[in-house]
Protein backbone atom coordinates (compact mmCIF):
# COMPACT_ATOMS: atom_id res chain seq x y z
CA UNK A 1 0.00 0.00 0.00
CA UNK A 2 1.17 3.50 -0.81
CA UNK A 3 0.79 6.60 1.29
CA UNK A 4 -0.34 10.23 1.11
CA UNK A 5 1.89 12.99 2.45
CA UNK A 6 0.50 16.48 2.93
CA UNK A 7 3.53 18.74 2.69
CA UNK A 8 3.46 22.40 3.82
CA UNK A 9 5.40 24.86 1.66
CA UNK A 10 6.59 28.38 2.57
CA UNK A 11 4.02 31.18 2.59
CA UNK A 12 6.71 33.60 1.45
CA UNK A 13 10.17 33.08 2.86
CA UNK A 14 11.81 30.02 1.28
CA UNK A 15 13.91 29.51 4.42
CA UNK A 16 10.76 28.18 6.09
CA UNK A 17 10.91 24.99 3.99
CA UNK A 18 11.80 22.09 6.27
CA UNK A 19 14.49 19.51 5.56
CA UNK A 20 11.92 16.73 5.94
CA UNK A 21 9.60 18.37 3.42
CA UNK A 22 12.40 18.52 0.87
CA UNK A 23 13.22 14.84 1.43
CA UNK A 24 9.60 13.70 1.13
CA UNK A 25 9.09 15.64 -2.09
CA UNK A 26 12.24 14.08 -3.56
CA UNK A 27 11.26 10.55 -2.55
CA UNK A 28 7.57 10.64 -3.61
CA UNK A 29 6.46 8.97 -6.84
CA UNK A 30 4.44 12.03 -7.81
CA UNK A 31 3.70 15.50 -6.42
CA UNK A 32 0.16 16.87 -6.64
CA UNK A 33 0.37 20.65 -7.00
CA UNK A 34 -2.36 23.30 -6.89
CA UNK A 35 -0.54 25.26 -9.61
CA UNK A 36 2.32 23.42 -11.33
CA UNK A 37 3.84 26.70 -12.56
CA UNK A 38 4.04 28.17 -9.06
CA UNK A 39 5.25 24.93 -7.51
CA UNK A 40 7.69 24.36 -10.35
CA UNK A 41 9.71 27.37 -9.20
CA UNK A 42 9.79 26.01 -5.63
CA UNK A 43 10.89 22.54 -6.74
CA UNK A 44 13.57 24.00 -9.00
CA UNK A 45 14.92 26.09 -6.10
CA UNK A 46 15.35 22.98 -3.95
CA UNK A 47 16.55 20.78 -6.82
CA UNK A 48 13.53 18.46 -6.67
CA UNK A 49 12.87 16.57 -9.93
CA UNK A 50 9.84 14.48 -8.90
CA UNK A 51 7.06 14.54 -11.55
CA UNK A 52 4.17 16.91 -10.86
CA UNK A 53 0.46 16.60 -11.56
CA UNK A 54 -2.16 19.35 -11.32
CA UNK A 55 -4.55 18.97 -8.37
CA UNK A 56 -6.82 21.94 -7.62
CA UNK A 57 -10.35 22.82 -6.56
CA UNK A 58 -11.69 22.47 -10.10
CA UNK A 59 -10.48 18.92 -10.73
CA UNK A 60 -9.86 17.30 -7.33
CA UNK A 61 -13.32 15.68 -7.07
CA UNK A 62 -12.79 14.02 -10.46
CA UNK A 63 -9.36 12.57 -9.71
CA UNK A 64 -9.74 11.29 -6.14
CA UNK A 65 -10.76 7.72 -7.08
CA UNK A 66 -7.88 7.32 -9.52
CA UNK A 67 -5.37 8.65 -7.00
CA UNK A 68 -6.65 6.28 -4.31
CA UNK A 69 -6.19 3.33 -6.67
CA UNK A 70 -2.65 4.46 -7.44
CA UNK A 71 -1.80 4.52 -3.74
CA UNK A 72 -3.48 1.16 -3.26
CA UNK A 73 -1.13 -0.19 -5.92
CA UNK A 74 1.87 1.08 -3.96
CA UNK A 75 2.54 4.66 -5.07
CA UNK A 76 3.58 7.34 -2.58
CA UNK A 77 1.92 10.68 -3.32
CA UNK A 78 2.88 14.08 -1.91
CA UNK A 79 0.32 16.89 -1.97
CA UNK A 80 1.30 20.57 -1.88
CA UNK A 81 -0.65 23.81 -2.31
CA UNK A 82 0.63 27.13 -3.66
CA UNK A 83 1.66 28.12 -0.13
CA UNK A 84 1.13 26.91 3.42
CA UNK A 85 -0.45 23.67 4.60
CA UNK A 86 -2.69 21.73 2.18
CA UNK A 87 -6.40 21.46 3.08
CA UNK A 88 -6.35 24.70 5.12
CA UNK A 89 -8.50 26.81 2.78
CA UNK A 90 -6.74 24.92 -0.04
CA UNK A 91 -7.24 21.59 -1.87
CA UNK A 92 -6.51 18.46 0.12
CA UNK A 93 -9.54 17.59 2.23
CA UNK A 94 -11.31 15.43 -0.36
CA UNK A 95 -8.25 13.27 -1.05
CA UNK A 96 -7.41 12.98 2.65
CA UNK A 97 -10.95 11.85 3.45
CA UNK A 98 -10.89 9.30 0.64
CA UNK A 99 -7.58 7.89 1.91
CA UNK A 100 -8.96 7.56 5.44
CA UNK A 101 -12.11 5.85 4.16
CA UNK A 102 -10.00 3.38 2.16
CA UNK A 103 -7.57 2.57 4.95
CA UNK A 104 -4.62 4.37 3.36
CA UNK A 105 -2.02 6.02 5.56
CA UNK A 106 -2.01 9.83 5.66
CA UNK A 107 0.87 11.85 7.09
CA UNK A 108 0.62 15.65 7.37
CA UNK A 109 4.01 17.24 7.99
CA UNK A 110 4.19 20.21 10.37
CA UNK A 111 5.17 23.44 8.71
CA UNK A 112 4.19 26.83 7.39
CA UNK A 113 0.64 28.11 7.67
CA UNK A 114 -0.47 31.74 7.75
CA UNK A 115 -3.04 31.83 10.53
CA UNK A 116 -0.77 30.68 13.39
CA UNK A 117 1.78 33.54 13.28
CA UNK A 118 -1.04 36.02 12.63
CA UNK A 119 -2.91 34.78 15.70
CA UNK A 120 0.17 34.91 17.92
CA UNK A 121 1.23 38.34 16.55
CA UNK A 122 -2.21 39.80 17.26
CA UNK A 123 -1.80 39.91 21.01
CA UNK A 124 -5.40 38.68 21.32
CA UNK A 125 -6.26 35.63 23.47
CA UNK A 126 -5.11 32.46 21.70
CA UNK A 127 -5.80 29.79 24.31
CA UNK A 128 -9.14 29.28 22.57
CA UNK A 129 -9.91 30.41 19.02
CA UNK A 130 -11.96 29.56 15.93
CA UNK A 131 -10.63 29.45 12.39
CA UNK A 132 -13.27 30.69 9.94
CA UNK A 133 -11.21 30.85 6.73
CA UNK A 134 -12.95 32.91 4.05
CA UNK A 135 -16.42 34.31 4.82
CA UNK A 136 -19.18 33.47 2.32
CA UNK A 137 -19.07 35.98 -0.54
CA UNK A 138 -22.83 36.43 -0.92
CA UNK A 139 -25.20 33.64 0.13
CA UNK A 140 -25.05 33.03 3.86
CA UNK A 141 -22.69 35.91 4.62
CA UNK A 142 -25.15 37.94 6.69
CA UNK A 143 -26.29 34.84 8.59
CA UNK A 144 -22.70 33.89 9.37
CA UNK A 145 -21.80 37.39 10.57
CA UNK A 146 -24.83 37.51 12.88
CA UNK A 147 -23.84 34.15 14.32
CA UNK A 148 -20.20 35.15 14.83
CA UNK A 149 -21.21 38.42 16.52
CA UNK A 150 -21.96 36.30 19.61
CA UNK A 151 -18.72 34.26 19.45
CA UNK A 152 -16.65 34.75 22.62
CA UNK A 153 -13.44 33.16 21.31
CA UNK A 154 -10.86 34.90 19.13
CA UNK A 155 -11.73 34.49 15.43
CA UNK A 156 -9.35 34.10 12.51
CA UNK A 157 -10.26 34.87 8.88
CA UNK A 158 -8.53 34.85 5.51
CA UNK A 159 -9.35 37.66 3.10
CA UNK A 160 -8.25 38.97 -0.28
CA UNK A 161 -7.06 42.60 -0.50
CA UNK A 162 -9.88 43.78 -2.77
CA UNK A 163 -12.52 42.52 -0.30
CA UNK A 164 -10.84 43.67 2.91
CA UNK A 165 -12.66 47.01 3.23
CA UNK A 166 -16.04 45.34 2.75
CA UNK A 167 -15.23 42.75 5.40
CA UNK A 168 -13.96 45.34 7.89
CA UNK A 169 -17.12 47.37 7.25
CA UNK A 170 -19.14 44.25 8.04
CA UNK A 171 -17.23 43.80 11.29
CA UNK A 172 -18.00 47.38 12.33
CA UNK A 173 -21.67 46.81 11.51
CA UNK A 174 -22.13 43.39 13.12
CA UNK A 175 -19.43 43.24 15.83
CA UNK A 176 -19.26 46.92 16.77
CA UNK A 177 -16.76 49.67 15.99
CA UNK A 178 -14.75 49.02 19.18
CA UNK A 179 -14.14 45.30 18.56
CA UNK A 180 -10.35 44.62 18.61
CA UNK A 181 -8.91 43.63 15.24
CA UNK A 182 -5.42 42.67 14.09
CA UNK A 183 -4.47 42.33 10.44
CA UNK A 184 -1.29 40.58 9.36
CA UNK A 185 -0.30 41.13 5.75
CA UNK A 186 2.40 39.53 3.60
CA UNK A 187 3.63 37.30 6.44
CA UNK A 188 7.32 36.24 6.17
CA UNK A 189 7.77 38.47 3.10
CA UNK A 190 9.71 41.71 2.61
CA UNK A 191 6.77 44.03 3.32
CA UNK A 192 5.26 42.07 6.21
CA UNK A 193 3.18 44.17 8.59
CA UNK A 194 0.68 43.78 11.40
CA UNK A 195 -1.86 46.54 12.05
CA UNK A 196 -3.80 46.45 15.34
CA UNK A 197 -6.66 48.56 16.64
CA UNK A 198 -10.43 48.71 16.83
CA UNK A 199 -12.47 47.62 13.84
CA UNK A 200 -13.16 51.28 13.05
CA UNK A 201 -9.48 52.28 13.36
CA UNK A 202 -8.26 49.45 11.15
CA UNK A 203 -10.96 50.19 8.56
CA UNK A 204 -9.85 53.85 8.48
CA UNK A 205 -6.20 52.82 8.08
CA UNK A 206 -6.83 50.61 5.06
CA UNK A 207 -9.29 53.08 3.55
CA UNK A 208 -6.42 55.57 3.43
CA UNK A 209 -3.79 52.95 2.47
CA UNK A 210 -5.32 50.32 0.15
CA UNK A 211 -3.89 46.89 1.05
CA UNK A 212 -1.95 44.48 -1.14
CA UNK A 213 -0.89 40.86 -0.71
CA UNK A 214 -2.05 37.94 1.42
CA UNK A 215 -4.14 38.92 4.46
CA UNK A 216 -5.08 37.26 7.76
CA UNK A 217 -7.62 38.98 10.03
CA UNK A 218 -7.77 38.20 13.75
CA UNK A 219 -10.81 39.48 15.65
CA UNK A 220 -11.37 39.50 19.40
CA UNK A 221 -14.39 37.61 20.69
CA UNK A 222 -17.43 39.18 22.31
CA UNK A 223 -16.86 40.09 25.95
Amino acid sequence: MGKLYLVPTPIGNLEDMTLRAIRILREADVILAEDTRTSGKLLQHFDISTPMQSHHMHNEHKTVDVLVKRMQSGETIALISDAGTPAISDPGFLLTRACVENGLEVDCLPGATAFVPALVNSGLPNDKFVFEGFLPVKKGRQTRLKFLAEETRTMVFYESPHKLLKTLGNFVEYFGEDRPVSISRELTKLYEETIRGTAEEVLKHYTEKPPKGEIVIVVGGKK
